[in-house]
């Protein structure tokens, strides 16, 4: 279960499938934020010793995902540079209380959100495109997804009762359904 609000339009699958080399772009983009993540939480809660493991496995299949897109770039002829981030995370990030442990389950439960869109959204992708190549690596990701998602939530859970992480990560899913209705001239795998 991807405790998502929302399910992602068949507009999105047609403008991405239509636009699949910005949609690389922004997704080896998404594999490099999503590994900083890790990593910046390792850096900025060494006191929680549960963090310290799972993060640094999270970062380290991100930067493999990462270095798996750049490589599809790069055969592709499709330049991997400087990208202006979509509104999508900024938004998200905005829903986070400041106070601890709060911040902490907050961002846990933003980054679970992030995991379980990009799942649902591969799983689109691999259904939708005719591109072999593409087909066998957003199904190769859907697991690692769907797990990085549940793992974030187990993580969450060890900050506060589940039931209010069960709560909370209601809430965080409506105003991310919310973010996903607002218009984007950009196509992207979270716009």
């Amino acid at each position: 279960m991807l405790n998502l609000a929302s399910e992602t339009s068949r507009e999105w699958v047609r403008r991405a499938s239509s636009r699949i080399g910005d949609v690389l772009l922004d997704h080896a983009h998404c594999e490099k934020k999503a590994a900083g993540a890790a990593v910046r939480m390792l850096f900025r809660y060494p006191e929680h010793g549960f963090l310290q493991y799972p993060m640094t496995e999270l970062a380290r299949e991100e930067l493999a995902h990462f270095q798996r897109v750049l490589t599809l770039l790069e055969t592709r002829a499709i330049a991997f540079g400087r990208q202006k981030p979509s509104a999508y995370g900024g938004r998200l990030r905005q829903l986070v209380r400041a106070e601890e442990p709060h911040q902490l389950v907050d961002l846990l439960l933003v980054s679970a959100l992030i995991e379980a869109r990009s799942c649902e959204r591969f799983r689109l992708l691999s259904e939708t495109l005719e591109d072999g190549e593409l087909v066998r690596m957003y199904s190769d990701l859907l697991g690692c997804e769907a797990r990085h998602h549940h793992t974030y939530v187990e993580l969450a859970q060890q900050l506060a009762p589940p039931g209010n992480v069960r709560q909370r990560l209601g809430e965080l899913a409506r105003r991310e359904a919310e973010i996903l209705e607002i218009p984007s001239a950009q196509v992207r795998l979270h716009s």
